[in-house]
């Protein structure tokens, strides 16, 4: 039997303190060394997560959730926000005092200093504020931007732009993409290339921009760590990210 899997980064290959747990690396590689085929998922930025690429040998994902998709090396989607409606909803956000960050396939910079609610943001990833450059969409390819309010200042822009969706990945930002975006999407492009269905595909996510891509895949498995919401999406649900969720996941699959 054919096998794909594809596997979501923060809070699911990555623990609760950002780090590649021994057990799931070590998973990896044994689920590599038995002819499977291994991909990562993410709302990331490419930039994001080159060294978790590189420790684990990774050639094809998904990232910005499915915006830029990568397979083995090559790049075979690349859908950008339309430059025009960027412009108006970052005109919005200054009136309303939220800030942006705009990410291109090489780097991200903010168009505040040192906001607090970029600062709290990214720290739950281990990242620095970035740099300050509140032009920088106008020049560059933007494929995914952060917008930073709270959830309760999220519907108006849900309703003036119905060009983007919103996902929201923490209680300060939400990602905005592309109407329609998602990891599944990029999922889809990645093995119709490689002549797998999507039922035979395998997906390891936790959040809630997993959900797409826990319910079109054949198998969605689902993080303890996730919340009750996204535990409805899988076939099933295995251990907390911190208690070798991948290792114990993948063992019930019986790929390892």
């Amino acid at each position: 039997m054919k096998r794909i899997v594809f596997f979501d980064i923060d809070g699911t290959l990555l623990d609760s303190n950002k780090l590649l747990p021994e057990s799931t690396k070590t998973a990896i590689n044994s689920l590599k060394e038995s002819g499977a085929y291994v991909a990562i998922a993410t709302g990331r930025a490419p930039f994001m997560f080159k060294e978790l690429r590189e420790e684990l040998g990774i050639s094809t994902f998904v990232s910005f959730n499915g915006q830029y998709v990568v397979l083995e090396g090559e790049v075979i989607k690349e859908n950008k926000l339309s430059a025009e409606k960027l412009k108006e909803l970052v005109m919005t956000g200054d009136r309303q005092g939220h800030p942006f960050i705009h990410m291109s396939s090489e780097e991200m910079k903010a168009n505040a200093k040192q906001h607090p609610l970029i600062l709290e943001s990214f720290a739950s990833l281990h990242f620095e504020h970035p740099p300050y450059d509140p032009n920088y969409y106008k020049h560059h390819k933007i494929l995914q931007s952060l917008l930073f309010c709270e959830e309760k200042d999220e519907d108006q822009y849900v309703k003036q732009f119905p060009e983007f969706d919103f996902v929201r990945w923490h209680r300060y930002s939400t990602d905005v993409l592309p109407r329609g975006g998602s990891k599944a999407n990029g999922i889809r492009e990645i093995v119709n290339q490689l002549g797998f269905s999507m039922e035979e595909v395998v997906a390891f996510g936790d959040g809630p921009n997993d959900k797409e891509m826990l319910t079109e895949v054949g198998t969605g498995v689902v993080m303890g760590n996730a919340s009750d919401e996204i535990k409805k999406c899988g076939a099933f649900v295995t251990a907390h990210v911190d208690e070798n969720g991948v290792e114990k996941g993948l063992k019930r699959l019986g790929w390892i």
